[in-house]
């Protein structure tokens, strides 16, 4: 399953969106303008809206050329807080600190995924990671620290438990990203006003979810808020939520958060990557009525490529097209 590395520098140029290869110093000022945009749909949630992302910007220039409809309908995305990825390859400082800064302003919680364990995605669309255990500990220390005393919340790690269960990545590495997880846990815990869930996978993948419950267990899922489910993949709100209910028994009432961003017209069986026909999902929330489930989320960013597949650009690029057909699918609101 793909995942993406996101930052702010690397949205501020439509069409260049890197996957996972490069990203530079932001301005903090070119951020801090979410304190005054009250975005539409979005106005009653407790999450940062990016006032630089890529739809927001594939908005002002569909304006100018006149496709006004396309734009409105992409408003659909640019309004709605969506997670921020820093990329691993550089410090995550000056990403994770314009964020919390604009968050802050307006009151309102930025959402981050920390992605860059060691052997990531077992050498598919998004491979690489930290080059060893100590790189990855000075980065997420480096991203904790950025965080201070902020509102946030960190979905960590996307598919690292999920992986060792199904046996991609390799098992001599287990021990050791289970170490990395709980240590992450722990360091990212000791911020005041940060929230951490660890990833889990979707019900799709690891179908038996007393499968995850050990390995969750030896990450450290105790010291966290919880665990994330359907990140960045299409399962309906419904499935997931019955399985994070079991996966919540298991683990003593733990509580979850899930994916919603593309998952409205739920799976296409046997196409995982860009699949076509999807639809955007339930927008951010903690009105979820299950007293476990804390959030639904858009995590992915949707229209930024799953990779080189059905049509599209490299992983984390952004495509236009394809987040307008999440847009037009989804359901009025």
């Amino acid at each position: 399953m793909s995942r993406l590395i996101h930052t702010l520098a690397a949205l501020a140029v439509l069409g260049l969106v890197g996957g996972c290869s490069s990203a530079a110093d932001i301005d903090e000022a070119s951020v801090a303008g979410a304190a005054s945009r009250p975005a539409g749909a979005a106005a009653d949630s407790p999450f940062w809206v990016d006032p630089a992302s890529p739809a927001a910007q594939q908005i002002q220039m569909w304006r100018r050329e006149g496709r006004t409809q396309d734009a409105e309908l992409l408003a659909r995305i640019a309004d709605e807080p969506v997670a921020l990825w820093p990329a691993g390859e550089i410090d995550p400082t000056p990403t994770v600190k314009a964020a919390t800064s604009a968050a802050t302003a307006a009151d309102r919680t930025a959402v981050f995924v920390a992605y860059n364990i060691p052997h990531r995605d077992c050498g598919q669309h998004s491979a690489g990671g930290a080059a060893d255990a100590d790189t990855y500990r000075s980065w997420i220390g480096q991203f904790a620290a950025a965080l201070g005393q902020a509102k946030a919340l960190v979905v960590l790690e996307p598919d690292a438990v999920a992986h060792i269960v199904d046996g991609c990545t390799p098992a001599e590495y287990a021990a050791e990203r289970e170490r990395l997880l709980t240590e992450a846990i722990l360091r990212l815990k000791q911020q005041p006003h940060t929230k951490v869930y660890l990833d889990a996978g979707n019900p799709a993948w690891i179908r038996e979810p007393w499968k995850l419950v050990d390995p969750l267990k030896r990450a450290g899922v105790a010291g966290a808020d919880g665990f994330a489910l359907n990140v960045s993949n299409f399962q309906t709100d419904a499935a997931t939520k019955q399985y994070g209910l079991q996966l919540s028994g298991e683990l003593g009432g733990k509580h979850f958060v899930i994916d919603s961003s593309r998952n409205g017209n739920g799976p296409l069986p046997g196409v995982w990557c860009n699949p076509p026909g999807r639809a955007l999902g339930t927008p951010p929330t903690t009105d979820t009525g299950e007293s476990v489930l804390d959030a639904y989320l858009w995590i992915k960013r949707p229209g930024e490529s799953d990779g080189t597949c059905e049509g599209g650009p490299a992983a984390g690029r952004w495509w236009p097209e394809y987040a307008l057909a999440l847009a037009r699918n989804a359901k009025a609101r």
